[in-house]
Order: C-alpha cells, then sequence, then structure tokens
C-alpha cells in the first residue's frame, strides 16, 4: 500500500476509544505489514482487539487500497507467528515445571494431583479440536496456545489446526468489513455479545468449581476430616 484510504483515525466512532485510533493508523500507514504485527501482538497482548484490526483491514481492501486475498493471508501470517510465540514460551516451562507449580500453589484451591492428570488427559486427547474450535472463540483464540505449549502439543498438529480456525476467524471478519465497507465498525459492537457468553461461560464455570471444592456439604465433610 503506497499511502493512507483517506481515513483519519480520529473519524473512527468515540466509543472505540484511543487503543481503535491507533490501531486503524497502523493499518492506514503499514497495511499489510500493519496487519499482520497487529495480529501477532494480540496473540501476546489481547487488548489489542482483533474485532477491530480485521475489520477494518476489510475496509481498506474495499477502498481498493488493498487486496481482499492480501489483507487475509497477512492476518494469518500474524496469527501464526502470535500463536508459535506463546506456545514456545509455554513449551519452554514445560509440564514439569507447570505440574511442580500447580501442586504448590494449587492446594489453596483444594487442587490435587488427581485434577491435574484428568486435565492433561483430557487435553491430550483433545487438542487437535480444541486448538481448531478455541481459534474461532473471542477471548479463547489466543489462550488456547498456552495449554498446547505446557503440553507440548506435536507441533505440526499444533500448526495446521491454528492456521485453518485463524483461516476461518481472519476471513469472515475482515470479508464482513470489505462488505460494510465505511461501516465496518459495526462488527466489533456484534462480536461483544459473543465476548459476553464467553464470560459467562466462564463464570459459570468458577462458580460451579467454588461450590464442588468449598460450600458443597461434601467439600464442607471433606475440609473437616482433611488434616491441615
Amino acid at each position: 500500500m503506497a499511502g493512507p484510504v483517506g481515513i483519519s483515525p480520529v473519524a473512527c466512532p468515540a466509543v472505540l476509544g484511543n487503543l481503535a485510533d491507533w490501531v486503524t493508523d497502523v493499518i492506514d500507514r503499514l497495511g499489510y505489514v500493519g496487519v499482520a504485527l497487529l495480529v501477532a501482538l494480540e496473540n501476546l497482548f489481547p487488548p489489542i482487539p482483533s474485532e477491530i484490526v480485521l475489520p477494518f483491514a476489510g475496509f481498506v481492501a474495499s477502498d481498493g487500497k488493498a487486496t481482499l486475498w492480501g489483507m487475509i493471508l497477512a492476518a494469518t501470517i500474524g496469527s501464526m507467528n502470535g500463536a508459535w510465540a506463546l506456545y514456545g514460551i509455554a513449551a519452554a516451562i514445560g509440564p514439569v515445571r507447570l505440574r511442580v507449580l500447580l501442586l504448590t500453589w494449587g492446594k489453596w484451591l483444594r487442587l490435587t494431583e488427581a485434577d491435574i492428570d484428568k486435565s492433561e488427559a483430557w487435553f491430550d486427547k483433545h487438542s487437535s479440536i480444541a486448538v481448531l474450535v478455541c481459534r474461532c472463540i473471542p477471548l479463547m483464540r489466543s489462550l488456547i496456545s498456552i495449554p498446547a505449549g505446557f503440553r507440548r502439543m506435536n507441533i505440526v498438529a499444533f500448526s495446521v489446526y491454528t492456521l485453518i480456525g485463524s483461516l476461518v476467524w481472519n476471513t469472515a471478519l475482515i470479508g464482513a468489513g470489505y462488505a460494510l465497507r465505511s461501516r465496518w465498525d459495526e462488527v466489533e459492537p456484534v462480536l461483544h455479545y459473543a465476548q459476553y457468553a464467553v464470560i459467562a461461560g466462564i463464570l459459570a464455570a468458577v462458580a460451579y468449581y467454588v461450590w464442588k471444592r468449598f460450600l458443597s456439604p461434601s467439600a464442607r465433610a471433606t475440609a473437616k476430616t482433611t488434616p491441615r
């Protein structure tokens, strides 16, 4: 891309805030490279919202300053590099160090070694589908690289399923921005509802865990009989 697309960052709706202004400015100035960098950073720094990056990239393509498939390719390259980086950090810690940390500090959450064994067994069995599906879910997109790295999931399988999931997500959001053109910013509010659903699911899971391990009659009875 040779230059700006003719939209100043301040033209973005005020509700998107300064971060949105910065994101659109980066894409405006750097084009494909800016999209790839922002998507890679989004994997490591979730406050950078792909819900803004990708639709705006689609708008830029619709304006004729880039191609639709070029933007999708740039975003996917960024997704892969960000996912590999997060995977690598978690893999460097590894399952042994993680288990030691969980056993040391997890007792305050009444986490047992059997719980860890079950979690590891579940992820090892379902890792491929977990990576594929989570790459298409807000909030979980980046986080799924962490357990994959901790378990040192086969890097080829991790890469393949990350690629497929990222392509689906990137194509959908960039395509939406391309179709909506100047109304590209309407994508983000819609995706907020999906984020709320994910957050609600997480809170429900936490509430169930607290009930089962701390508040239920069986949990209180176990706590009374367990030596401190």
